[in-house]
């Protein structure tokens, strides 16, 4: 049955590769921890008490609360799935309850910082400069994923309209409005990149290597590094660090939460709510300062 669960997780929930990956390892790790402790090989069979004591192996080896948390949302998903599809009459993870985790509030970088990273006069002129320029741009401007990021191509960037169409998770689209900077900056981003390959075919991905080939992950990661360690003082280096900074500078300048909701692609408020702390921490120090009782 795990089988059929990851094959319904492929093609009807349309998970990305790395969900799938995860949850398949995460029941190939329960069912050998089945087998190991109780001889049992059919997880589909497995009861809260062989779960409860799975989790409190997980606990005693030292995995932190949120790993857990999210093989025990892999078990809760795979069990629905078995009562949907009528293999099992009872759910052994209903009276599961997910550990209790220490909240952190998404680390940003500061508005001056980002200013001379966007600024600064340290993109070369070649083409391998000026795309570097343009992914700390995009990642900023638009708060896309990096997996967003990767997929775009150039036909999904309307400069008529100042907008680009991302496909987020599940497939789902949306449309993100271009500032007039980043529209300026694409346009020669653009002319560089004809420069260098002769012309800028629509299917081209907008974010390249030399060779024209589309970008991996760890190329972001590590175009994002270099910058960020040059003048941003935070613990975090990653493209996901600025999709945090993108909606925490948002809402520090009064942007409506659903508008940032839909601008970062969430599925719910829930999500996004996460940033109004730090703008919460922004307007306590403003009162701090400012008011006369305070």
């Amino acid at each position: 049955m795990i089988d059929s669960f990851i094959n319904f997780l492929e093609h009807e929930k349309r998970a990305s590769k790395h969900t799938v990956l995860a949850y398949q390892k995460d029941l190939e790790q329960f069912q050998e921890f089945c087998n190991i402790s109780f001889e049992k090989e059919d997880i589909t069979q497995a009861d809260h008490a062989e779960i409860r004591a799975w989790i409190i192996d997980l606990v005693e080896q030292g995995l932190n609360p949120n790993s857990v948390n999210r093989k025990i949302a892999t078990l809760r998903s795979f069990y629905k799935f078995l009562m949907r599809s009528g293999e099992i009459t009872k759910d052994p993870t209903y009276k599961i309850k997910a550990l209790k985790t220490p909240k952190r509030l998404p680390e940003f970088v500061q508005e001056e910082s980002i200013e001379k990273i966007l600024e600064a006069d340290v993109y070369a002129p070649d083409f391998e400069g000026q795309r570097d320029r343009m992914v700390m741009e995009f990642l900023y401007l638009t708060g896309v994923r990096l997996s967003e990021l990767i997929s775009l191509k150039w036909k999904d960037i309307n400069l008529h309209e100042d907008s680009v169409r991302v496909l987020g998770k599940r497939k789902k689209q949306r449309i993100i409005p271009l500032t007039n900077t980043l529209k300026k900056n694409i346009i020669s981003y653009k002319k560089v990149f004809e420069e260098t390959f002769s012309f800028v075919d629509q299917s081209d991905y907008f974010i390249v290597r030399k060779d024209r080939s589309q970008a991996y992950p760890m190329k972001i990661y590590r175009i994002v590094r270099h910058y960020l360690d040059l003048f941003a003082q935070t613990s975090k280096r990653s493209p996901h660090l600025l999709r945090h900074t993108f909606a925490t500078h948002l809402l520090n300048k009064g942007a409506d939460l659903n508008a940032v909701k839909d601008l970062l692609g969430h599925a719910s408020l829930a999500a996004t709510q996460v940033y109004t702390h730090n703008s919460m921490e922004k307007l306590k120090a403003v009162f701090d300062q400012a008011h006369p009782k305070a």
